[in-house]
């Protein structure tokens, strides 16, 4: 049986499905980056609200890249209903409809449609997963503006192919007709979220439009938040495994852990659900606990991601099923990570470290170190990068984020001689991969010296020795050899 609205209410048995009308809310959130990981949280947190019967807010997504066609068509098609599947560590399973989504634009077909949604006054929120490296800035946190994209929206701006040049042309408009300003709530993996979205946008608005940047200042709201949910990409045995197990044709369901976390800080400035009700926590001050969830999950994620590919292994749970990489990780997470950590209120991160170790050891969710290590030029400099600038700065050890560089360097240079089995997505893939080769082959620094992601550390002695020292070893000696004379 297909998914969508006319088949909801005689779906095969096994499958939950909500019972509410998705017709008839007042409020809107704009969803910009519908992908698995918007659709396994944010989506889902609302669908819990309205089961209960506490929203009065739906979703409608917005794709505003041409990759984003693919899901428009999926779930326009499905009536924009999805199955969430729940992968517990025991084997079971819990699908479960989705009905929070119920309408979706498509920028690039219909950038006025994009706009008109966005500057509608029923929209109160525009939330954000564009992925770390759509936030445009560089190692010094400053707005890069020769990306063509950028220079195209700065020429263009009824045509926007940035998420800064959308938000301004529909901001535009709300303060023209003096419409109430929306909040701009990011639910991206980077420390204070929302502080860094707001000096991006107003760093293009200036460019453009002072006055609407004051006007920004004067009515946005852009609360930080802190989002957590391993949702691994979605593969055709999770579709066969709805139809044969099920009955049931989705053609884009979306696999997740059981685990959920999502913290806020609660500044809206034009309404907002009651997520509470749902098991969102309010907190007066957020970035404890996005540092702690990026620097040791995310951060974590890397390392496994980098260590496990060059060992040949395919997914995070056997990486960290291996005990020569369970110890690395530990001993990153107890001796590289904590001592640059602030106390978090309510978390012992003792237990939060082990509870890590259990939910990267979910043999169901087999998470792909391939999306792991994807477009890690924007991920390392966020996750991994600050904490050693940090450990230098107090003389503390930096020898297992050191030797995750240093992976991703060898990485980088056997993909380039063609010797590496795992397809990389990455931005800025062809340039890391020349300079990884220079500074494998030659001993130059030309990879450090990339400065949006590694600043100035490649003057720092103490750091590129270890780097070199470490880079030598992984090609000569093997990744587990060098991992095995860490721990």
């Amino acid at each position: 049986m297909k998914l969508n609205q006319n088949n909801l209410q005689v779906l095969p048995s096994g499958i939950q499905r909500f019972s509410y009308d998705r017709t008839g809310h007042e409020r809107v959130i704009v969803h910009i980056g519908v992908g698995g990981f918007h659709r396994a949280h944010q989506a889902f947190y609302l669908d819990e609200l309205l089961c209960a019967g506490l929203a009065g807010w739906t979703i409608c997504g917005m794709g505003i890249k041409c990759k984003d066609e693919k899901m428009y068509g999926v779930l326009k098609k499905q009536d924009y209903l999805y199955t969430l599947i729940v992968k517990h560590s025991d084997g079971s399973v819990c699908p479960r409809v989705i009905g929070s989504i119920v309408n979706y634009v498509f920028v690039p077909q219909d950038p006025a449609a994009a706009i008109g949604k966005l500057a509608d006054p029923r929209t109160g929120i525009v939330s954000l997963t564009i992925t770390e490296g759509g936030y445009n800035f560089d190692q010094n946190g400053d707005f890069i503006f020769d990306n063509p994209d950028v220079q195209w929206d700065i020429e263009h701006p009824d045509s926007p192919k940035t998420v800064f040049g959308l938000l301004t042309a529909a901001l535009r408009r709300r303060k023209e007709r003096n419409i109430p300003a929306f909040t701009v709530l990011s639910c991206d993996n980077i420390l204070r979220n929302g502080d860094v979205t707001r000096k991006m946008l107003l760093s293009f608005t200036d460019v453009l439009d002072k006055e609407l940047s004051q006007w920004i200042v004067d009515n946005v709201s852009f609360p930080n938040s802190m989002v957590d949910r391993i949702t691994p990409v979605t593969t055709q045995s999770d579709i066969v495994l709805l139809r044969e197990k099920f009955g049931m044709e989705d053609a884009w369901p979306v696999t997740c852990e059981p685990f959920t976390q999502w913290t806020l800080e609660d500044d809206f400035c034009d309404g907002r659900p009651a997520w509470e009700q749902a098991g969102v926590q309010y907190v007066r001050d957020i970035e404890p606990y996005e540092k702690a969830k990026i620097r040791l999950l995310n951060a974590g994620h890397s390392l496994l991601g980098f260590f496990g590919s060059l060992a040949g292994h395919r997914t995070i749970d056997e990486a960290v099923g291996e005990a020569v990489m369970q110890n690395t990780l530990r001993a990153f997470m107890d001796h590289e990570v904590t001592p640059v950590l602030e106390k978090v209120e309510g978390i012992d991160l003792t237990g939060y470290k082990e509870s890590l170790i259990d939910r990267f050891s979910n043999p169901y969710i087999r998470d792909q170190l391939e999306r792991i290590c994807s477009d890690s030029s924007a991920k390392l400099p966020k996750f991994l990068i600050p904490t050693i600038h940090e450990q230098l700065n107090r003389n503390g050890q930096i020898t297992c984020g050191v030797t995750v560089l240093a992976a991703w360097c060898h990485t980088l240079e056997l993909y380039a001689r063609g010797l590496y089995d795992y397809p990389i997505q990455d931005a800025m893939l062809e340039e890391l991969a020349r300079a990884a080769v220079r500074t494998a082959e030659d001993g130059t620094p030309e990879f450090l010296e990339i400065a949006v992601i590694f600043g100035e550390l490649s003057k720092q002695p103490r750091f590129t020795d270890e780097f070199f020292k470490r880079l030598n070893d992984i090609r000569t000696l093997g990744i587990r050899a060098v991992l095995l004379k860490l721990t």
